[in-house]
């Protein structure tokens, strides 16, 4: 195998190429946008786990060129009393502290890293269906070109059409909130250094942070049914902030005043989820990330596992003695920790699971990831030069 097809150029498409490359296959990325820029602006954590992953693929400077670290953790209670201040993540390492940054400048930094490495990236290519065979298989897009290739990996997001064209019944269904996000920098709050400061409201979870630059970052997690196509397509900033304003009133503490200082950036998400028992694998096709595993973002670890997946896929499809054998190691290996990640997220954003971290979520204050299963081998499957294929036999 060496011609590897990747569907979808974000945060898994452009991780998964870089690994690839890096593993020594001819990749070639398709991304149905037609520029890196296709994200409206909402703000994630890269957790410590997620840099691990990066530096494995030596794409650590790319990445902490743009955003800011977050090396601790404050927590309010609903009278603005400080809980707790702990330390975040391997905050002491710096290739490996959390990064908080805009999702588009993420996959911006990860596009241009894949076109730096010689990588072919191909925009404005929008699948339409596959012809899986038994030597190849074939991509067919929108505008009457294919591709093909011996693997064919969908890393298209929450809306994958690669994982619809496999699994037709697989779709995302809600998860309990729909997740406000905005940026201000006229807020009198000025916050901590490198700290991101966790609210838990009488009935909104909130959290914000400072940049360098003195703009404020926030989030907040509204337990609702879900918000109709109408209402995300048409709500204005004012009219969102009218939703969210009377909700953090209750309370005392910062989290009002941030949201009222923020006048016209500002949008909304229902939080999604796939079932956990999602397909992945069909012939030569497979999907990763988001496609195949989105959970609620109440854990903050989505990018990161995005990109544990790029790395622990590389390396099966290098180590394996054949694909069927790598894409049976790389569900073994991936399957238990992000099943995992859903089912505690998806709790959290639900009410049944007292969340223990930042976000828009987050893992607790013992760093990327501390409750899930395989954390222990987590190392050993990212390091670059350990080989996958003989321990699992």
């Amino acid at each position: 195998m060496t011609r590897l097809i990747v569907m979808g150029g974000g945060i898994a498409g452009a991780g998964a190429a870089l690994a690839l490359h890096k593993a020594g296959f001819d990749v070639t990325v398709y991304e149905a946008h037609p520029d890196s820029a296709e994200d409206i602006g909402a703000f994630l954590t890269l957790a410590s786990n997620g840099m691990r992953a990066l530096a494995q693929t030596d794409a650590s400077d790319a990445v902490t060129a743009i955003g800011f670290p977050l090396t601790s953790m404050r927590v309010l209670d609903d009278t603005g009393a400080e809980l707790a201040q702990v330390p975040l993540g391997e905050a002491g390492t710096p290739h490996l502290r959390y990064r908080c940054l805009r999702r588009g400048d993420l996959n911006a930094a990860l596009q241009a890293e894949v076109t730096r490495r010689g990588i072919d990236i191909r925009h404005g290519k929008r699948l339409v269906s596959v012809d899986d065979g038994p030597d190849t298989v074939t991509a067919h897009f929108a505008d009457g070109t294919t591709a093909t290739g011996d693997l064919l990996i969908g890393a298209d997001g929450l809306n994958s059409t690669v994982r619809r064209l496999n699994s037709p019944h697989t779709r995302p269904t809600y998860a309990g909130q729909h997740v406000f996000y905005g940026y201000t920098g006229d807020a009198s709050e000025t916050g901590r250094p490198e700290t991101i400061t966790m609210v838990r409201g009488s009935s909104v979870a909130f959290g914000y942070t400072v940049s360098p630059e003195g703009e404020t970052y926030w989030f907040a997690r509204v337990s609702d049914a879900p918000l109709t196509a109408d209402a995300l397509a048409e709500g204005t900033p004012g009219g969102l902030r009218d939703l969210l304003l009377p909700l953090l009133r209750k309370d005392a503490g910062p989290a009002a005043d941030l949201v009222a200082a923020t006048t016209d950036r500002l949008m909304v998400t229902n939080a999604t989820e796939l079932p956990t028992g999602t397909p992945w694998s069909s012939g030569r096709t497979l999907i990763i990330g988001d496609a195949a595993h989105a959970a609620s973002p109440a854990t903050g670890q989505g990018a990161s596992m995005a990109l544990e997946d790029a790395v622990v896929l590389a390396k099966s499809l290098r180590d394996a003695p054949d694909t069927e054998s790598a894409l049976a190691l790389y569900d073994r290996l991936r399957r238990p920790r992000v099943e995992h990640n859903i089912t505690v997220s998806g709790n959290i954003s639900r009410g049944t699971r007292t969340p223990s971290g930042p976000g828009p979520g987050g893992p607790g204050p013992r760093g990327a990831g501390a409750d899930r299963p395989g954390d222990d081998d987590l190392v050993r499957q990212l390091e670059w030069e350990t080989d996958l294929w003989q321990p699992a036999r």
